[in-house]
């Protein structure tokens, strides 16, 4: 097979593997989970036959190859992650649990994987490559938005018969919010890297719109803790002359949805429709303007805004807007709450080993003293801590030790510094979210989790990249 062909095939195979996992429900269930572990596996091993075929192709031509296809960073990382998966493996043999451990070993597969073939890609490979990523995220965002403003059931979920919320092609909200987060955050970097790109302000609004849409006070905590990162990689009036409009826009389209989320009412897909083409019309044309235009648009939008908020001051709330302040605007949430104290508990009887993988089960009383169980804690780490206990706990530091490595080495090989920023970024708005929801569970989580690292990762040496375009790149 031509060795150009070979070398399209693995990134076609990761972003198969998370167009997959985005449209089937993030692979949360069996047949949607296989799909994605056997494309992120695929592409893994189409990686290794082009490499492969590139040093047949050395050896002919007298030409040195590398010894290995992988960069000591990415070797390291699978080291970690394999440490991680003889754990699970031992206490499954141990204290039972078998199929959670088997699923763990098949999640840090797919981590491995993506990591491993991203990284081999180069700086120009990359920035398609996250373009790619936002497309497939406008995809999520923007049936999170349809799905509140028809009431698309697949696409929204009603909350406590109280709130409707966007919950896209993955069908659960919170999930939506963390994978939109993390794509908001590398749009944002892609656009301040290439600020004139419609399309790139365009995605960024339409991905925060949807963060907006999905009411998921874990995800909005997510994406402030990671665009933290973004003001040390780019001057301040940049952000204020791009990122700014973006999040305006996506302000003024959620106010066109707010009639939509209470479940109350009927739908009120117009003014949703309106607030999203005037919100659009602010992000894009807003960093257009120039001198005393910019001054006079932003001091206008900044009186209608006072007035907004000053004329209600003094009355109470809209029904509308009081069923989501009373729903979203606190941090209590008794079912996290209760499950948070089972877990505790079961830490304190299963300290250094747990209690085997997904044998705990948790259980509390509700409001009305009606007794609750789940099998989830709603934070990975302390669900990983009672399943593995201290010593899976470790492991699991271990290897955010290696992913750290390869970040740290990422930058020093002179990575694009707004591209790793925004993947920076976007890994740490899926870590802090992981501490408030069971995102592992779904396929396409880690398998984004894994392509991040590997764009942030340090650039390959001698070896030519692998090409979406099937075009091989100057040394």
């Amino acid at each position: 097979m031509d060795s150009l062909a070979l070398q399209r095939f693995p990134l076609i195979a990761v972003l198969a593997a998370a167009t997959a996992g985005l449209v089937a429900q993030g692979g949360f269930y069996l047949p949607g989970r296989a799909l994605v572990t056997a494309l992120a596996l695929a592409a893994a091993a189409l990686a290794v036959r082009e490499h492969l075929a590139a040093g047949k192709q050395a050896q002919v031509q007298e030409q040195p190859r590398r010894r290995t296809p992988w960069n000591r960073p990415t070797v390291l990382l699978a080291a970690a992650a394999g440490a991680v998966a003889a754990w699970a493996l031992i206490r499954a043999a141990t204290a039972g649990g078998w199929p959670t451990a088997a699923g763990v070993c098949v999640t840090l597969a797919v981590v491995v994987a993506a990591v491993a073939v991203t990284g081999r890609t180069r700086a120009d490979e990359r920035r398609s490559l996250a373009d790619a990523l936002v497309g497939l995220g406008v995809l999520v965002a923007v049936t999170a938005w349809a799905g509140v403003a028809w009431r698309i059931e697949r696409w929204s979920v009603l909350v406590e018969t109280k709130l409707w919320r966007g919950a896209s092609t993955l069908t659960y909200p919170n999930a939506a919010a963390a994978v939109l987060a993390a794509l908001a955050l590398l749009a944002l970097a892609s656009l301040l890297a290439d600020p004139g790109s419609t399309w790139r302000a365009v995605a960024a609004y339409l991905l925060l719109v949807g963060l907006g849409a999905t009411l998921s006070r874990a995800g909005v905590l997510a994406f402030a803790a990671g665009a933290l990162l973004l003001p040390f990689a780019s001057a301040a009036r940049a952000m204020l002359r791009h990122v700014a409009p973006a999040g305006l826009g996506a302000a003024v389209a959620l106010a066109g949805l707010v009639p939509s989320f209470p479940a109350g009412g009927e739908p009120e897909p117009l003014p949703a429709v309106a607030a999203l083409l005037i919100g659009g019309l602010l992000a894009v044309h807003l960093p257009r303007l120039h001198g005393r235009r910019l001054l006079a648009a932003w001091t206008s939008l900044l009186a209608l805004a006072a007035g907004a908020v000053a004329f209600p001051a003094s009355r109470p709330l809209p029904a509308q807007l009081d069923a989501i302040a009373v729903r979203r605007l606190t941090l209590d949430s008794m079912g996290r709450e209760g499950a948070l104290r089972s877990a505790l508990d079961q830490v304190a009887a299963h300290p250094v080993l747990g209690t085997g993988p997904g044998l705990a089960r948790f259980f509390w009383s509700d409001y009305e003293g009606k007794l609750v169980a789940s099998r989830w804690v709603h934070n990975e780490y302390l669900q990983w801590l009672v399943d593995f206990g201290a010593v899976g706990l470790v492991l699991l530091g271990v290897l955010g030790a290696a992913v750290v490595v390869v970040l740290r080495r990422g930058r020093r090989s002179g990575a694009p510094h707004l591209l790793w920023t925004g993947a920076v970024a976007a890994i740490a708005a899926l870590a802090v979210h992981s501490a408030f929801d069971f995102l592992w569970e779904l396929a396409v989580v880690p398998l984004l989790f894994g392509v991040l690292v590997g764009m942030a990762g340090p650039l390959p040496g001698e070896e030519p990249a692998p090409s979406l375009t099937g075009e091989e790149q100057p040394q």
